[in-house]
């Protein structure tokens, strides 16, 4: 590589520590925003290791990595956290690079995240000679502690917040054992909306992106339908075990009809002209507001019967 490539090189690496440590600083040290931008963290290293190639994406990935072990000065749960974050933003600028489905891209980013966090965690629990179930209790606990003291701070009142510490056990026993799906459910989401900002950042750059072809047109498949009678079947089981196994599964697939649903939001948007602000505000309102989450797993999960989009019409037409 000729001397100025390199320089250019190592100059686009210390830009992508730089972009990547400030998204990572906001996320600590700003309240409730901090959790969302943190989802960020794998934009900028997904775009530089498309950008330079994978040995400039390692090094990338190792440098912020132990930029996150020096500012947390020690090993722990939120580190593996961020450090999935990381390896989330590599593996799907691996993925791209093979052009995979977009079915494929999902599974395959699950598959490596779930097995990388699993290590992560058992090399964590003998450092710190506690098991595993006792570190994600304790990991649970704290955030749900975090969670009524952000409720406090905002100024939710005191009845819900002494409801909510009067639950707080129950609470934490049923986090506890839905968290296997939480995990599943959340790298399916942050994979989603990463791969959906990287689009235009790409596209901008000329750097490569795969044709998935319009996401607003995309389908769960039939068969996941048996995977939900399964799931349901198993809640109405008298055997505690089943009943958490059915709950893991109908988390990790109403996640999948989410983006169903949220491509058939999108279709309906882009064929009636919704003005930008609108789409926004309408947008907001389903990722803050409960009801109309349920409303697009509902459009997801129905769609396999009612065809909202009609879309076999328009592929035979």
């Amino acid at each position: 590589m000729p001397p100025y490539a390199e320089r250019e090189t190592v100059k686009a690496v210390f830009s992508g520590i730089a972009i990547t440590s400030l998204i990572y600083a906001l996320s600590r040290f700003i309240p409730i925003i901090g959790i969302l931008l943190s989802l960020l963290i794998p934009l900028p290293i997904l775009f530089y290791r498309l950008k330079l190639g994978r040995i400039p994406g390692l090094i990338l990935l190792f440098m912020m990595s132990v930029n996150m072990v020096v500012t947390l000065g020690r090993v722990s749960v939120d580190l593996l956290f961020f450090a999935e974050l990381l390896i989330l933003g590599f593996v799907l600028g691996e993925l791209i690079e093979r052009n995979l489905t977009i079915e494929r891209t999902f599974v395959c980013v699950s598959v490596v995240l779930v097995v990388a966090g699993i290590v992560g965690l058992l090399f964590y629990s003998s450092a710190a000679n506690k098991n595993v179930i006792a570190l994600a209790s304790d990991y649970v606990a704290k955030n749900v502690d975090f969670t009524v003291a952000m409720y406090e701070h905002v100024g939710v009142s005191e009845e819900s917040i002494h409801a909510l510490l009067n639950a707080l056990e129950d609470i934490k026993y049923f986090l506890l054992r839905i968290l296997p799906s939480l995990v599943v459910a959340s790298i399916l989401f942050i994979a989603w909306l990463n791969l959906l900002l990287a689009k235009p950042i790409l596209k901008a750059k000329s750097l490569f992106y795969p044709d998935f072809g319009p996401l607003r047109l995309w389908k769960a498949p039939d068969f996941l339908v048996w995977g939900v009678i399964g799931c349901g079947a198993m809640l109405l089981l008298p055997v505690r075990t089943l009943k958490i196994f059915g709950l893991n599964g109908i988390i990790v697939l109403m996640t999948i009809y989410f983006f169903d649903g949220i491509a058939i939001v999108s279709f309906f948007f882009e064929k009636k002209n919704f003005p930008r602000m609108l789409r926004l505000l309408l947008y907001g309102l389903i990722a803050f507001q409960q009801v109309f989450l349920l409303f697009v797993i509902g459009l997801g999960f129905f769609d396999l019967w009612m065809n909202f989009r009609k879309l076999e019409l328009k592929n035979n037409s």
